[in-house]
């Protein structure tokens, strides 16, 4: 019985072993992503500029989709929304130069807890550190183009070279000798280049010197088809390429012996009179010349380099059991309207390359029409290692477009919100829909809309939103609009994450005013100043609802409870003559509202909110006590400090001084996000 008992088991052991050994042969994950690249620089996409021979090959064993879109035409966006399968609204990271909260679900966290490997490799630009990823090395910030240092999970570390090759090296070193065979693995290896300013890397300083890139038909647009916002940009060929970019000066971050490549390449045309005597058009000519060869050149380095990974999946044996993805963070400008950068709904910055081989799955040289987003990616990663896909994620999963299965309800619009104004370039806050045929743009701040009829006019050069023909068409869009802000939560705010972050934030505040309601539980204020300051690099209200209130017992009628920011960009809960009123400041503009008077000398609590929708209402007790009022949210984060007691720095409202607080205060609080009115209620009670 126990030889019996023992053999059975192992039997089990065996059984499990076999089962495991099953299900790490679900398919390997590689996503590539370069930084930049637009479809029109690749030659599976019809290039007149350009040959792409190993992103081709992609496409000739895959699928080449040719309606890919991103929702947020910027790197950081771009790459968070691809992490969370969320809006940037919903994962917090709207712009560029935010950290991106690791604390939330990403796409790396669930196949992690699938069982798979995972690594990032590359460009990361997120700022936080990589969260998710058994194995890291990403450049620091943007990254240099020449000996870039590399963060790991143990320190920097510096390399000396081209970064292109680098991070390629990096990448196969890893899947040669650092990841577990006997796990199935996602590893993202992602590109700086072809990010400006465009620095070639030695084999390619040359090529394209005998050529002449053919030139955009829309080089020289006028913009007068379009509305202010592309008259007020700052990222044309023609007055925004810097003498940096042009090569007309040394170039940052390359050694000795670097230099000397470079100056051998650069340095008789730096003397800058190959333009000395142009002019006008022929001084646009030939900017755009130097502009395109040196990011055509970054890109050839980037297709040399996907090859050698290629290669490798091919002599390994990996290659038939790996998904493989060549993407960009977004479209670009490669003089098109006269620009370069990206950021626009326009279709060049807002259509993305997108490229999957997946042997014995997708059919060799298939292509398709079918509205895909960079909102799909998680959701395909997930599907594709029969992962669940959590229900909060706002894309769906491609896998089957891969099969030439297009679902019925797939979606036939798709929805773009971009946030960064002021900021580089001066492109204007916007959001939008497209459909098959037309496209509706809000630039919301500036009270414009334009409307495209793509099949008209593909390269977008009229807007036909005053032509009464299109009023239909106007219309229909619009709720269309309206659907899908609705679908996807956009109702103006931006969720705060940094969770952990607001909770130290609350935490501190709690031990300087305890939520006990007991007397000798208080923090008596003689009005001297602030009681309580936090840098304003520990809260970024930016965009968000927030909530900030505390229990005080007053014993002048006059004095600040709570206040963040100053004369330009701020808030501020406070008592003035009796009343509670709340002020909000917005590129320097005051809105105020003035509520009913309070007693002296007893507790009362009070709270301001600024929901989800852009109003701000004042509470006291837990009841509204003025109506809303629409202030918009915080465009940024303010310069000045929190404080509890003063309004110290600059003065959000319009009194005089610092209106120090007198009394008593307690139980002070500070909440970022939508406000639970139960969670305020309860705030609110004895």
């Amino acid at each position: 019985m126990h030889r019996i008992g023992a053999a059975f088991m192992l039997l089990l052991v065996c059984l499990a072993a076999t089962a495991a050994r099953a299900a790490d042969t679900r398919p390997n994950i590689l996503f590539i992503m370069a930084d930049d690249h637009g479809y029109q620089a690749m030659s599976c996409y019809g290039s007149k500029v350009n040959q792409t021979p190993n992103l081709d090959r992609i496409a000739r064993d895959g699928m080449r989709f040719d309606r890919c879109f991103v929702t947020n035409s910027i790197c950081g966006p771009s790459r968070a929304v691809i992490l969370t399968g969320k809006y940037s609204h919903l994962n917090g990271y709207i712009r560029n130069g935010l950290t991106f909260n690791g604390e939330q679900q990403t796409v790396a966290k669930l196949l992690q807890a699938a069982g798979y490997q995972t690594a990032m490799i590359g460009k990361w630009h997120l700022r936080s550190e990589p969260t998710g990823f058994d194995y890291y090395e990403i450049l620091v910030g943007q990254g240099p183009y020449y000996n870039p240092p590399m963060r790991t999970r143990e320190g920097v570390v510096k390399h000396t070279g081209y970064t292109t090759d680098i991070i390629t090296e990096v990448a196969l070193d890893w899947l040669k000798k650092k990841r577990d065979a006997e796990k199935p693995f996602l590893l993202m290896y992602q590109h700086k280049a072809p990010h400006r300013n465009w620095q070639p890397g030695p084999k390619y300083l040359h090529k394209y010197d005998d050529k002449k890139i053919p030139e955009p038909e829309t080089l020289f647009d006028d913009y007068s088809g379009r509305g202010t916002p592309a008259h007020t940009q700052e990222m044309t060929v023609a007055r925004h390429l810097s003498p940096y970019d042009l090569k007309l000066v040394p170039q940052r971050s390359l050694n000795k012996e670097q230099h000397a490549v470079w100056d051998k390449a650069y340095g008789p045309k730096n003397a800058a009179f190959e333009k000395a005597n142009l002019t006008g058009d022929d001084l646009i000519r030939w900017k755009y010349q130097r502009y395109a060869k040196d990011y055509l050149r970054c890109i050839a380095s980037v297709d040399e380099n996907v090859g050698r990974v290629l290669d490798y999946l091919d002599d390994s044996g990996l290659a038939d059991n790996t998904v493989v993805f060549y993407t960009s963070d977004q479209g670009w400008y490669l003089g098109e309207h006269g620009w370069f950068d990206k950021r626009w709904m326009y279709e060049e910055s807002f259509r993305t390359p997108l490229l999957v081989r997946w042997p014995g799955k997708i059919k060799p040289g298939s292509t398709t029409n079918s509205l895909a987003m960079n909102l799909d990616f998680a959701e395909t990663f997930l599907d594709i290692a029969g992962a669940n896909i959590p229900p909060n994620m706002q894309g769906a999963s491609l896998k089957p477009i891969f099969m030439g299965q297009e679902p019925q309800n797939w979606r036939k619009s798709l929805y773009y919100h971009y946030y960064e104004f002021p900021g580089a370039h001066a492109v204007q806050k916007h959001y939008g829909v497209r459909t098959d045929r037309y496209k509706l743009i809000h630039f919301y701040e500036v009270k414009e809309w334009e409307l495209y009829d793509l099949e008209k006019d593909p390269h977008e050069m009229k807007s036909v939103y005053a032509d009464p023909q299109y009023a239909e068409v106007r219309a229909t869009l619009e709720q269309e609009l309206q659907r899908l802000r609705k679908q996807y939560q956009d109702d103006g705010s931006v969720i705060s994450f940094g969770a952990q972050r607001a909770k130290r934030v609350r935490r501190r505040l709690a031990a300087s005013f305890p939520p006990d309601k007991t007397p000798d539980k208080t923090v008596t204020l003689h009005g001297k100043g602030p009681a309580l300051t936090i840098s304003s690099r520990q809260l970024n209200p930016e965009y968000k609802p927030f909530c900030v209130g505390a229990w005080c017992k007053p014993s002048e009628g006059s004095g600040v409870i709570a206040a963040q920011g100053g004369a330009s960009l701020g808030y501020s809960l406070y008592l003035e003559d009796g009343s509670l009123c709340f002020a909000m400041r917005i590129g320097g503009g005051l809105k105020k509202i003035v509520g009913p008077s309070i007693h002296l000398h007893k507790w009362v609590h009070v709270a301001a909110v600024l929901n989800a929708q852009g109003e701000a209402r004042i509470y006291i007790n837990g009841q509204a006590v003025s109506a809303p009022l629409a202030t918009g949210f915080l465009t940024g984060a303010p310069s000045d400090s929190f404080n509890i007691g003063a309004d110290a720095g600059s003065l959000v409202s319009d009194y005089k001084t610092p209106l120090p607080f007198h009394g008593e205060l307690r139980d002070a609080r500070l909440y970022w996000g939508p406000v639970d009115q139960k969670l305020l209620a309860r705030w609110s009670q004895l």
